[in-house]
């Protein structure tokens, strides 16, 4: 069985390194770690929305912070660059969100991410009084990539963005389906409560 939506189209995005969003599209991942960007509201991370377009992001990509078999996916750009189109070939729901403040708890997820362990070392340390945001997506191929063109209102350091026209997800098949998602996110799930003593 699918799971099914009763949204057409959105104009809602989240922004992501492209090779994490490349990730979530082949089902290598269902896992992004977030702490916030410099413009997020209140200069803290949040989640705007629950179902979102995936919009791939290429500035701020560093090979050094990626396991191995996505260091070498990354095309580094100068800052400031963006493409003139912009490729979003899926859209997510966001089906669970943990805040992690446990160095173990944190280290025991490093499997089911891109990241490596330094990136998961400078999160923690970087604003150490902020928990970490383990955001688990059920991510869902459009039927054909949409190619939009690059807004100024699309840069920056955020992560939710409205595009300037609904993209229908219509037709969007699930990447992984109910079992393997069922199971991926019931073993996530039980190593952050297994680290938070619950």
């Amino acid at each position: 069985m699918q799971s099914t939506t009763t949204t057409t189209n959105t104009t809602h995005a989240f922004k992501e390194w492209a090779t994490a969003v490349d990730a979530l599209e082949q089902g290598k991942t269902i896992m992004l770690l977030r702490k916030g960007g410099i413009r997020e509201e209140g200069n803290r991370f949040q989640v705007a929305q629950k179902e979102v377009l995936l919009y791939p992001t290429f500035e701020h990509q560093q090979p050094n912070l990626l396991k191995a078999e996505y260091s070498h996916l990354v095309k580094t750009v100068p800052s400031g660059w963006h493409p003139e189109t912009i490729r979003i070939g899926a859209w997510a729901k966001i089906t669970d969100i943990f805040q992690v403040s446990d160095e173990a708890a944190v280290k025991a997820l490093l499997p089911y991410h891109i990241w490596n362990e330094q990136f998961v070392s400078d999160r923690l340390k970087w604003k150490p009084r902020t928990p970490l945001y383990v955001l688990l997506l059920r991510t869902y191929k459009l039927p054909q990539p949409e190619i939009i063109t690059y807004s100024p209102e699309y840069g920056g350091c955020k992560s939710w963005i409205d595009l300037a026209q609904p993209l229908t997800i219509e037709g969007a098949k699930p990447v992984l389906d109910d079992a393997e998602y069922a199971e991926k996110t019931a073993q996530i799930r039980q190593i952050v409560n297994r680290e938070a003593g619950g």
